[in-house]
């Protein structure tokens, strides 16, 4: 019986003061929209190259490049808080979402197949850039 109170009073202070939680700077709903408007840019540009013949490979280094050329002359100082991790997982669902059936890609094997290419190409043609920063 006691147990029993000791652990509802414990319980009880827990309610009533609760341990503080740390947040990180990326919840910040801005870096959210940024991160949306790149990914969506991206994804557009990838579903069109396909749809225009191009090989992915083509297509993903065409993407690559145009979304980094904006990427780069923008003055958004939020883009600093983007996570390149965060940031290639958007674009992978977008893809898949948009046009990814067109050539094979559905669900989440799909999307962590274009996460994993994205990320791959991505290196070999910029290794000293970063989307984000």
């Amino acid at each position: 019986m006691l147990k029993f109170f000791l652990v509802l009073f414990l319980f009880v202070i827990n309610l009533l003061n609760p341990t503080i939680g740390l947040a990180f700077d990326t919840s910040d709903p801005s870096v959210s929209l940024l991160q949306n408007r790149i990914s969506n840019n991206f994804s557009r540009k990838y579903c069109n190259a396909i749809q225009n013949g191009f090989s992915k490979d083509e297509a993903m280094k065409s993407a690559i490049i145009k979304t980094e050329n904006i990427i780069a002359f923008s003055y958004n100082p939020q883009k600093k808080w983007i996570e390149k991790d965060d940031l290639a997982n958007q674009i992978s669902l977008q893809v898949v979402n948009d046009c990814g059936w067109s050539f094979g890609l559905i669900g989440k094997e799909g999307v962590n197949y274009f996460k994993s290419y994205f990320l791959e190409i991505y290196e070999k043609i910029t290794p000293e850039k970063n989307f984000s920063k």
